[in-house]
């Protein structure tokens, strides 16, 4: 074959791959964009690790992996329900001296979104949020609560933006612990690239009303939606600085995370 020919030949195999390549770009980037909705109709299984330092007169640490399950169940061609439980393993070293480490469960919480099928883009979701005490006596708050949650975002192009609230109220437990009575705001945004790198930014902030105090942290990360085997994981790392800090929270903090796709 004359190197013409096999010019000829490599251009038209480049031109019939084109469109498949293209596809499966578009593929990945759809997939990238329904993991940055929290109630997208999709099992997913996060696995996200943070690292928060320093808090306590010891500038003491906390290492904590959070298993976070997101499951939609299908009512109709108009409703989904979908489950979000956070499920969190905590290594704390002593923040001060005669307070020992700690390592163990904390309070699971789990919410259930219902949500209609999105419309232009629109996504909205209410539903309840419970809060189990499953902890141990030094991570968990020995406290039953439940509560009211919402979800609303929009997404447009390569954006992402919205709103994720919650409040739980403790309704029993221990009577030696103090009660539960927190605020949840998450405002969020993300920004996906044609190739599935998806940039986003959030402010987890929670008002203690019990002891009438914030604690906001911003967090800033990247993430990349890989396919091994078939198998479609998005990794990602990010970092976090505590705006306001009223609770003895830590000062800044890092993060990882790998999150298990599981598309229909």
């Amino acid at each position: 074959m004359t190197r013409g020919n096999l010019i000829r030949t490599a251009a038209i195999v480049a031109a019939w791959a084109a469109p498949g390549l293209a596809r499966a770009q578009d593929d990945a980037q759809e997939l990238a964009k329904k993991l940055s909705n929290p109630v997208a109709s999709m099992i997913s299984v996060p696995f996200q690790y943070n690292y928060d330092c320093c808090f306590g007169p010891d500038d003491g640490a906390r290492q904590t992996l959070n298993i976070q399950p997101v499951v939609p169940i299908k009512l109709s061609d108009d409703w989904n329900l979908i489950v979000r439980t956070i499920v969190p393993l905590v290594y704390q070293e002593s923040p001060a001296p005669g307070v020992e480490e700690a390592y163990g469960l904390s309070d699971v919480t789990q919410s259930f979104f219902f949500s209609p099928r999105s419309k232009d883009g629109l996504t909205w979701a209410v539903g309840p949020v419970f809060l189990w005490p499953v902890g141990t006596d030094e991570l968990g708050t020995n406290k039953w609560g439940a509560g009211p949650t919402g979800l609303v975002l929009k997404q447009q192009g390569q954006n992402t933006y919205g709103l994720l609230a919650n409040h739980i109220w403790s309704y029993a437990g221990s009577k030696a612990r103090d009660d539960v009575s927190q605020t949840f705001l998450q405002p969020f945004y993300s920004y996906t690239t044609h190739d599935a790198t998806t940039w986003g930014a959030n402010l987890e902030a929670s008002y203690d009303w019990t002891h009438e105090t914030w604690s906001v942290p911003a967090n800033l990360s990247v993430s990349h939606l890989y396919n091994f085997g078939g198998q479609r994981v998005q990794l990602g790392v990010g970092a976090k600085i505590y705006l306001v800090n009223e609770t003895n929270a830590p000062d800044w903090g890092l993060r990882a995370n790998a999150t298990f796709l599981f598309p229909k």
